[in-house]
């Protein structure tokens, strides 16, 4: 009968994205201590009352307490909603375009990537927690995509994190000081393991392009920019890999 059928499969990575993006905003708020993520309790952060099952449903509890403390009354930022509902865009944008398995592939992929952005947008880190199984992963999905094709991930991964090295000696000789850092190096490891080494320039054309137009619109609202201002630049490799996971490198 047919309501014994089983749901499609893509309504799996849809119905965990909040939950995941839950979990995503325990990892950017605490990826300084990383400890505290596997063991710390979620509690407010104004008054550090111990939230309930009830306080920790996605979206839902935020809405329903109108987004502050039941405890203490005091407002709940809108970061946790908002990483919730990005989680589940980037679950519905994976399986709109990814077939197969590789909808879960990409959601996961998808999900490391908005982890790693938002930490280096708060705290200029990338941590090797999230960097390094992505390097791994990427190859693991290469071998079950065409087995041929691993040796061009592999060498992706070192053109990517070798080129980084190369480009951070340079400007240390030039500049003697340091002028990136070896979080976005391994970054783009994992890129390489995902993309081969084709999707490399692909990779950085995004995230340059991505990087100028923050810039443009940082000025265009009167904030003043100086060269020596730190970037975010891991942020923007993780918009160009995803896109270029998604839909191939640029032509």
């Amino acid at each position: 009968m047919d309501w014994l059928a089983l749901p499609a499969p893509w309504i799996w990575p849809v119905l965990a994205a909040p939950f995941i993006g839950s979990f995503l905003g325990v990892i950017v708020t605490r990826a300084e201590s990383p400890r505290s993520i596997l063991w710390g309790r979620s509690a407010c952060p104004n008054c550090h009352h111990p939230l309930e099952p009830r306080d920790l449903v996605p979206i839902i509890s935020w809405l329903v307490s109108r987004g502050r403390c039941r405890h203490c009354g005091e407002s709940v930022s809108a970061f946790y909603p908002s990483i919730e509902l990005a989680a589940l865009v980037v679950a519905a944008w994976s399986v709109a375009i990814a077939p197969g398995w590789l909808m879960v592939a990409s959601s996961l992929l998808g999900w490391a990537l908005l982890a790693l952005a938002l930490i280096d947008i708060r705290s200029f880190l990338l941590p090797d927690f999230l960097t390094l199984p992505l390097i791994g992963s990427g190859l693991l999905v290469a071998e079950a995509l065409d087995p041929s094709t691993v040796l061009p991930h592999v060498l992706g991964a070192a053109t990517g994190f070798l080129a980084i090295v190369a480009i951070r000696q340079t400007y240390w000789m030039l500049r003697g000081r340091e002028g990136i850092g070896l979080g976005d190096a391994k970054l783009m490891a994992a890129a390489g393991a995902w993309l081969s080494w084709e999707g490399l320039p692909s990779v950085v054309l995004v995230a340059a392009l991505g990087g100028l137009a923050s810039a443009l619109l940082q000025h265009y609202l009167g904030a003043t920019i100086r060269l020596t201002d730190r970037i975010a630049f891991g942020a923007f490799l993780c918009v160009g890999i995803w896109i270029v996971w998604l839909y191939g490198p640029l032509v």
